[in-house]
């Protein structure tokens, strides 16, 4: 039986699921969704700023691919919602909150990275998409992630034949 075969054979059959269940997967997209940015910011202000590096609007604009102006107003939304404080002329700092989400965000992108490393992704891929990945995934998920890289899910796909 070829891979394709199996793949479809091995699959659920195709129902949609009771309307508490899918409307869940639902709402927890769209609450990911709203913390996305918040948790990108967060996680880099502290990656600068553990790097011995201040974590100036110019960075951040830099190292995420947007406008200071962009910055600024996130920067703002951040303040205001007590994840970071703003010095003048001295950058951006992490409350306590904002550190805690920032280690949090670091932890999920840790797994997930490390999940697609071990299933045999490239270290370049797997970096581009556990950054998207980390903000989805559910804690159970996670957790089951972290049970198979350290039950050997490396090995086991190294195992694997070719196909």
């Amino acid at each position: 039986m070829d891979r394709k075969r199996r793949l479809k054979n091995a699959a659920p059959k195709e129902m949609l699921p009771d309307v508490e269940t899918h409307s869940e997967g639902f709402r927890a997209n769209r609450a990911a969704r709203r913390n996305v940015l918040v948790e990108d910011y967060v996680e880099l202000i502290s990656d600068l700023l553990s790097e011995g590096q201040e974590a100036r609007q110019v960075d951040i604009a830099g190292r995420l691919g947007v406008s200071q102006p962009t910055v600024a107003k996130m920067l703002a939304r951040l303040a205001t919602e007590g994840y970071v404080t703003q010095k003048p002329y001295r950058g951006v700092f992490l409350t306590p909150a904002g550190q805690d989400m920032a280690d949090r965000a670091r932890h999920r992108h840790r797994i997930v990275e490390a999940f697609l490393l071990a299933l045999g992704v490239s270290e370049e891929n797997a970096r581009v998409d556990a950054e998207g990945v980390e903000h989805y995934v559910g804690s159970e998920t996670l957790s089951l992630f972290e049970k198979a890289i350290e039950g050997g899910l490396k090995q086991f796909m190294q195992a694997l034949p070719n196909a």
